[in-house]
């Protein structure tokens, strides 16, 4: 990260432009819940050079900050802060918040980053694929469902996708979409209704490195805020109502170049026009699929996508241009030849979904792992799969037994994280378990659907 006196001089000159008094310095917790204190500018030069304290153990509470404990972050430091420190490359004026900018900062715990912290450990998992000579280019779609802040309804009735008459329920609010999100980094594509009462997309341009995830974490946070201006709650919880599809966040990369000039996944004379660095990149994340999938779906409620005929995968699967697999591959020449990581659901953090797709894919680099054939047709009918198909897990026992079992996965996300991310998928089953001896049908929505 860059701490130099102009990258702060140019951050200064932008709040002094903008007519800044205000200062957001936020962080994605585990969850993808964004965590911040909001500081005046006066002060902002002395948290840049000396840090800003925050609590640490918000890498270890659920979607509604109640503690989990035994993660190793909370009452084994002794409740500790760490020092945050400004990636100032991040920093935006909100556009929707009068006088207030943001800028998104990484933790420091004696003397070293952070290690469970959801950034830290997607920009490790891109450091390595640097030292190896590539750079990624990546970009989420990612779906939500808006429904009316007081009666909790969808804004939209009907499952009409892409009707234009649903996509302009509230002009007003898509336009401040198209408008706002732009001005925080954003580089919004279109907006269009989904397959769901009040579900939505609004895809975005991709980039490169971590402002991928960065971008992904604004984009979830900003939907958020902007529609509870207009009166309603945006919610990325996966699969808020059970009788429609859920929420999707597909994660669409492709590997580069160090410099990001030419792209690695296309070969002509390829099979499927894949190069053989594709190939063995798809194989790695099927290899680790049953184990990522958690991270990429991780709640009790995402699991619950992985059904067939939904438009979510079901099984370890990669096609071309097909919808029905797990990855589904876009090959159209050098530049625009990509790979769409379909395990992610909305409520997914995009950090964490960045970093387990790349830890999966080094590995399929790293040991030249063949790819299996694609599937031609639906790959929800079992005689167009190859022989010995795996399933995904779609309950959370299952997929934390892959998750903890997946020893390359646990490596190179690192102990610190894996122990953390654990803790909190256990403290969702005893929820679980707890709301099914009281016949509570509702204890998913209560404390995911607002925050996620």
């Amino acid at each position: 990260m860059d701490f130099s006196k102009e990258k702060l001089d140019k951050v200064l000159q932008k709040m002094t432009a903008d007519d800044v008094q205000f200062v957001r310095w936020e962080q994605s917790d585990t969850y993808g819940v964004a965590r911040s204190k909001t500081a005046r500018k006066c002060n902002f030069s002395d948290k840049v050079n000396n840090g800003f304290p925050f609590y640490l153990g918000f890498v270890a509470v659920d979607p509604q900050c109640n503690i989990v404990h035994n993660s190793g972050y909370h009452e084994e430091i002794g409740y500790a802060d760490g020092l945050m420190f400004a990636d100032l490359d991040t920093y935006v004026t909100i556009p929707w918040c009068k006088n207030t900018g943001r800028v998104l900062m990484e933790p420091m715990y004696e003397g070293k980053w952070f290690a469970p912290q959801p950034r830290y450990v997607a920009r490790k998992q891109l450091d390595r694929l640097q030292k190896m000579g590539y750079s990624l280019l990546s970009g989420y779609e990612q779906e939500f469902f808006v429904v009316d802040q007081n009666t909790l309804e969808p804004i939209t009735k009907d499952v009409n996708v892409r009707s234009t008459i649903r996509n302009y329920k509230d002009p007003e609010f898509l336009h401040q979409i198209m408008t706002d999100l732009p001005k925080v980094g954003v580089d919004v594509d279109y907006f269009e209704s989904e397959y769901a009462p009040g579900q939505f997309e609004v895809p975005y341009q991709p980039s490169f490195g971590i402002s991928s995830a960065d971008t992904g974490h604004t984009f979830r946070t900003s939907v958020k805020e902007i529609a509870l201006q207009h009166g309603y709650i945006a919610s990325f919880m996966s699969k808020p109502f059970p009788e429609y599809p859920g929420s999707s966040c597909h994660f669409n990369h492709s590997l580069w170049d160090i410099d990001g000039q030419k792209g690695l996944m296309y070969d002509a004379d390829g099979p499927n026009g894949l190069s053989d660095v594709a190939q063995h990149w798809i194989a790695g994340i099927l290899a680790h699929a049953p184990a990522i999938s958690l991270l990429m779906a991780p709640t009790i409620n995402c699991l619950k996508r992985f059904k067939p005929g939904t438009f979510a995968p079901c099984n370890v699967t990669w096609g071309i241009d097909n919808r029905s697999t797990a990855v589904r591959v876009k090959v159209r020449g050098e530049r625009r030849t990509y790979v769409e990581n379909r395990l992610g659901a909305a409520a997914g953090n995009p950090y964490i979904s960045l970093a387990a797709t790349v830890a999966a894919g080094i590995d399929g680099i790293q040991r030249e792992l063949k790819l299996p054939p694609p599937v031609k047709g639906d790959a929800y009918d079992e005689k167009n799969l190859p022989p010995k198909t795996q399933t995904l897990p779609n309950d959370m026992k299952t997929a934390l037994e892959y998750f903890a079992n997946d020893d390359v996965i646990h490596e190179a996300l690192g102990e610190e994280f894996c122990k953390c991310f654990g803790t909190l998928k256990l403290h969702e089953m005893n929820l679980e378990a707890e709301a099914k001896a009281k016949g509570d049908d509702d204890w998913e929505r209560n404390l995911f659907f607002e925050y996620l």
